[in-house]
């Protein structure tokens, strides 16, 4: 086995409902612990937020998150983007939908200057998406 590079995703207090939302577009299976879990808490109020989700997908598709406890600073969606290519077109276009419902899209899903096809959303949790569907080979 190689080395693998998972895109990791920060939340304030709503990782659980972020990772269950990606878990409904992606399918797979999502493993969830808390910082009461780890007894990692330093804050009794922050015991149920996640300290480390780790969602796995069919077809390669793997990323994990969690929440900023209060006392790290926390800034959402300015620093990294999820991308996603292949050239499975319908289901690529099914991620696209269902990441942009109640977020929105920043350029339409459409022909590239490079041949593919290109488009960007914003999810409703502020995580940028990048979505590539590989044009057919000659």
């Amino acid at each position: 086995m190689g080395i693998t590079l998972n895109p990791y995703l920060n939340f304030r207090g709503n990782a659980r409902e972020a990772m269950e939302f990606y878990e409904g577009v992606f399918g797979g299976k999502l493993n969830v612990a808390t910082f009461a879990d780890y007894h990692a808490s330093t804050d009794p109020s922050e015991d149920d937020l996640v300290m480390h989700a780790d969602l796995e997908a069919a077809g390669g598709i793997r990323f994990m998150g969690a929440d900023v406890p209060n006392r790290m600073e926390y800034t959402p969606g300015t620093n990294f983007s999820m991308s996603l290519s292949g050239e499975d077109e319908a289901e690529l276009r099914g991620y696209f939908e269902k990441l942009s419902d109640g977020g929105s899209i920043t350029m339409p899903l459409e022909k590239a200057a490079w041949g593919d096809t290109f488009g960007m959303c914003t999810d409703r949790f502020g995580v940028s998406w990048l979505v590539n569907i590989n044009a057919a080979a000659d």
